[in-house]
């Protein structure tokens, strides 16, 4: 539900948010409240000791104060408890009851100095238990004042006044008025400000040139657009999400094993996937390597260190003729070892890192006879920053008809090695070694998307080139471009990966679906969040809840949500689908396909438990409608790491061997019987 209102602010927290923190407190306080109690009672009559009186005081106050503070937390949990996310209607009274408990830290303050004032004056005289009992007391006071200070900062609105003033507004005139739009325009430019501050400061390692703020305006207006028509606290979308997993599931097994069963591929179209998936399987490394020895080092926790070592400790005085960045060797070490190639193999190195400049290598695999050209996925701060300027940018291409843009970092990370390679000579250099050689790019996630728009800008100079594409980002070409790429571009999915889900118009898809399914269910959010915890820890049937909006819950919408009409701040699209639950109509994000032919690799079965697990896999041919909503899966981000990638394609191609060494017997004893 949309924020709770108080003190003339809105906060980033709803009445229904209120369960688990209140009963965690009314737990502790129901234990403190016993223990003093027992202390009281054990010492009635003996506090005759130097500071008894002040000690009897000091108890007597703070068990009536705890009873009155146990009263007032579980008044907030219970009416915490009450009606649903859409339906405030039963926690109404929720800001008094909060106003009440925040007036007890008053005397609660006041005791707890008192408190520490008694246990540390020298002239106390009382047993050692005595003290110590209310020494803890005191450290449990400030404990719980502390904290409470720590969730009034998190939950703190930076822009809670201005939309105060919206919501109101909003509230006693028509949306469409000026002085509305007027007030909605302030709330967006402020929100605009609050979002660079807020990536300034948690990107102030990388410094502050004319790129980065750039980046950071472009970052925070997105952000501004993506969260501006709607007012969800986080509790809101933590339970929207769950829900959408349950329902996700429940839908795909409800589905009709005919429908999940595709027409079977020609004998021409397996053996073009097989001899695809097994180049994959072998490039796969060399995107790999990119990463150099974070990826080497996570991926081989027991004995990376161990090889790295003899490596990062040679010196290679010509080493640094190629390589930047790297000082003591050990990404150069980590791509020999991931590689399997020698020194003399790598033409050129670059580990330099910034806004729209990425890492990437340039080597001669003798054993496919093809240049390399690797490119490195995200890995820094700067590497983040690339993905989330998401505009879009012009990528004129000849021979292409249509509209032709694509994700503005990505794009700009591209050129940016196209200038390395072409004007710095690199692939002159290259092709002078092995001019016999074929040109082959490939990377890993934004690395992928980089390989991909650079693949479109050397198709030109170089026809036979070919591209291998590992979980690319899903928002990065238009429909032209994305069907001229698939000539010589092919791009590997696993599992429900979310990075080639991850576009702005699958984003907007999602905050709908979550608005629609914190809207439809009838069910209190502390219910939800429970039963989610239990589903996504140890599995189970997904919950029954309605997938459609009736009229009732459609009426919800337009009760009163503590001094908002609905959660929705302005009519857009997303209202649209909220009631229909159709797609939007005028997407206010162009839409952005995945690169070249796709090859989808999929879990058949799993057996085993965590690392000891056993998976199968199968692969196939796949469109780029299959990636056009983001599903909810635990497996959601392991399925994009790149060792995972890697282990899936290998396990494929052992499988295939083994099947074709199982095959080849009983095929030549069938032929001998003939």
């Amino acid at each position: 539900m949309p924020g709770l209102m108080m003190f003339g602010r809105r906060w980033v927290i709803a009445s229904d948010d209120l369960v688990f923190p209140g009963a965690f407190e009314l737990l502790v306080r129901f234990i403190w409240w016993i223990g003093i109690l027992w202390l009281y009672s054990v010492h009635k009559g003996n506090f005759d000791c130097v500071g008894g009186p002040v000690l009897r005081s000091y108890l007597i106050v703070l068990i009536v104060m705890l009873a009155a503070i146990i009263c007032s937390v579980s008044s907030i949990v219970y009416v915490s408890m009450q009606g649903t996310i859409s339906n405030p209607g039963p926690r109404k009274c929720m800001p008094k009851l909060v106003y009440i408990r925040l007036a007890f830290y008053v005397p609660e303050l006041a005791w707890a100095v008192l408190g520490a004032i008694w246990v540390s004056d020298n002239g106390v005289q009382c047993g050692k238990s005595v003290v110590h009992v209310i020494l803890v007391t005191v450290i449990a006071s400030w404990i719980i004042i502390l904290f409470t200070a720590i969730a009034i900062i998190i939950v703190f609105d930076p822009l809670g006044h201005k939309k105060a003033l919206y919501y109101v507004d909003k509230a006693d005139h028509n949306l469409e008025s000026s002085q509305s739009q007027q007030l909605l325009y302030n709330v967006k430019k402020a929100a605009t400000r609050v979002w660079e501050t807020r990536i300034r400061l948690l990107c102030c390692c990388i410094g502050s040139n004319n790129d980065n703020r750039v980046a950071f305006s472009s970052i925070a207006e997105l952000f501004t657009t993506y969260f501006s028509d709607t007012d969800l606290v986080p509790s809101d979308i933590a339970a929207g999400l769950t829900l959408l997993h349950q329902e996700q599931d429940k839908v795909e097994l409800s589905r009709d094993p005919d429908e999940v069963l595709c027409q079977s591929p020609s004998r021409s179209a397996r053996e073009d996937l097989d001899v695809e998936l097994d180049k994959a399987a072998y490039y796969m490394q060399f995107a790999a390597a990119a990463y150099g020895w974070p990826l080497y080092v996570y991926s081989r926790p027991f004995t990376g260190l161990c090889k790295l070592c003899g490596e990062c400790c040679q010196n290679r005085s010509a080493q640094h003729d190629i390589v930047g960045g790297d000082d003591l060797n050990c990404h150069f070490g980590s791509i020999l070892q991931t590689t399997g190639l020698q020194y003399r193999d790598f033409i050129h190195i670059s580990f330099h890192n910034r806004i729209y400049e990425i890492p990437f290598f340039v080597a001669l695999d003798h054993k496919t006879e093809a240049i390399l050209v690797a490119v490195r996925g995200t890995l820094s701060l700067e590497d983040v920053l690339t993905d989330l300027s998401a505009e879009c940018e012009n990528l004129q291409t000849e021979g292409v008809e249509g509209d032709c843009f694509s994700h503005k970092g990505i794009f700009q990370a591209a050129s940016y090695i196209y200038r390395r390679l072409i004007n710095d000579g690199i692939l002159n250099q290259a092709f002078t070694i092995a001019p016999e050689y074929k040109l082959v790019i490939v990377g890993h996630s934004l690395g992928a998307g980089a390989a991909a728009l650079l693949a479109i800008l050397l198709r030109s100079s170089f026809p036979t080139l070919k591209c291998y594409a590992f979980s690319p980002p899903g928002g990065l070409l238009s429909k032209a471009l994305a069907e001229y790429s698939q000539s010589f571009i092919i791009s590997i999915i696993l599992g429900k990966d979310l990075v080639p889900r991850l576009s702005l118009p699958n984003m907007e898809d999602l905050k709908n679906r979550i608005l629609r399914m914190v809207v439809n269910c009838n069910r209190p959010k502390y219910q939800i969040l429970l039963r989610g915890c239990w589903y996504e820890l140890f599995g189970g049937d997904p919950d029954n809840f309605p997938t459609e909006l009736d009229g009732r819950n459609l009426a919800s919408l337009s009760q009163p949500l503590l001094a908002e009409q609905s959660f929705l701040v302005q009519k857009s699209s997303s209202y649209n689908t909220l009631t229909d639950g159709s797609p939007l109509d005028s997407p206010r994000h162009p839409l952005l396909y995945l690169p070249g032919k796709i090859i989808h690799i999929t879990e058949e079965s799993r057996s085993g438990w965590l690392c000891f697990s056993d998976v199968k896999y199968s692969a196939r041919w796949s469109k780029e409608t299959s990636f056009s909503s983001i599903y909810i899966s635990p497996r959601m981000i392991t399925d994009h790491m790149p060792d995972i990638v890697l282990n899936a394609l290998n396990s494929l191609r052992q499988e295939r061997v083994g099947c074709t060494s199982c095959h080849t017997p009983q095929q030549t004893l069938h032929n001998n019987q003939i």
